[in-house]
């Protein structure tokens, strides 16, 4: 097998594009695919809305006629909403898990079988901090990221007999368009005595002053290339790595009482 072919979803912006740049550049075909009808020079972009299985399907064939094979995916499709529980609506929520749950799992839907078949394969899913670290008035986003965590964790020992190995990277704050994207509920904000309003502008200074994406980025392509790797989970960044490790150290009731002190006040 002479070439390599890689396969981004969101690869237009921030992570997304940076990780497919750098796998580029590692001597990847890389194929990007987003909602935009324009991609990123140098990718062969495919315009798909991962929350449409026959959409997916059609790009992963066009993908397969041109190449016959693909050897890394990475799901990097997501978005998010803030605002508090009571105040979102189902609707807001199910959009949320449509993109950033269920159109990871029409991707691998489509790519799995393939990748099962040749015997080989990396699935990388890009997860959150926020998984492990529920954040306050972010739950939904929390939840979608912890539910990556729990199926990637499945589906790598449901794959591991077949050499496709499949894990998780879970970044933290990072500068992208995220955060001006997401969609902000700021009913209740008065009977929440501005806590609403008052974590989401801490979340977003954390974001705006985070990790340039092009770092990320590059993390995320290099756990990619590790194609023999069964580790199953990687935080993005030591200081974040830390507040994983903590996670599992300390008693929930703490943890959570931490998590308050800083998003929740």
């Amino acid at each position: 097998m002479s070439n390599k072919v890689a396969v981004v979803t969101g690869g237009t912006s921030g992570i997304g594009r940076a990780t497919a740049l750098v796998l580029k550049d590692a001597g990847y075909t890389v194929y990007e695919l987003s909602r935009r009808a324009e991609g990123v020079e140098g990718l062969h972009h495919i315009s798909a809305d991962v929350t449409d299985q026959q959409a997916v399907n059609d790009a992963v064939a066009q993908i397969m006629a041109a190449e016959g094979h693909i050897d890394v995916l990475v799901n990097n499709a997501g978005f998010g909403i803030s605002g508090a529980i009571e105040f979102t609506e189902t609707a807001e929520a199910k959009a949320l898990f449509d993109v950033n749950f269920f159109g990871m799992v029409n991707m691998n839907r489509a790519v799995v079988p393939l990748m099962r078949q040749a015997g080989r394969g990396r699935i990388v899913n890009l997860s959150s901090v926020a998984a492990p670290v529920p954040i306050p008035f972010q739950a939904y986003y929390s939840a979608t990221k912890a539910a990556v965590n729990a199926y990637t964790m499945a589906l790598a020992n449901e794959l591991r007999p077949f050499g496709v190995t499949v894990c998780a990277v879970m970044p933290g704050d990072i500068h992208t368009g995220f955060t001006a994207a997401r969609r902000k509920i700021g009913e209740g904000d008065d009977i929440y005595q501005g806590r609403i309003s008052r974590s989401v502008a801490r979340m977003e200074h954390d974001e705006e002053t985070g990790m340039d994406p092009a770092r990320a980025g590059g993390y995320v392509a290099r756990v990619a290339l590790r194609e023999g790797s069964h580790h199953p989970l990687y935080a993005i960044r030591i200081d974040y790595k830390f507040f994983v490790f903590l996670t599992k150290v300390l008693p929930a009731g703490a943890l959570n009482r931490l998590v308050y002190l800083i998003y929740g006040k």
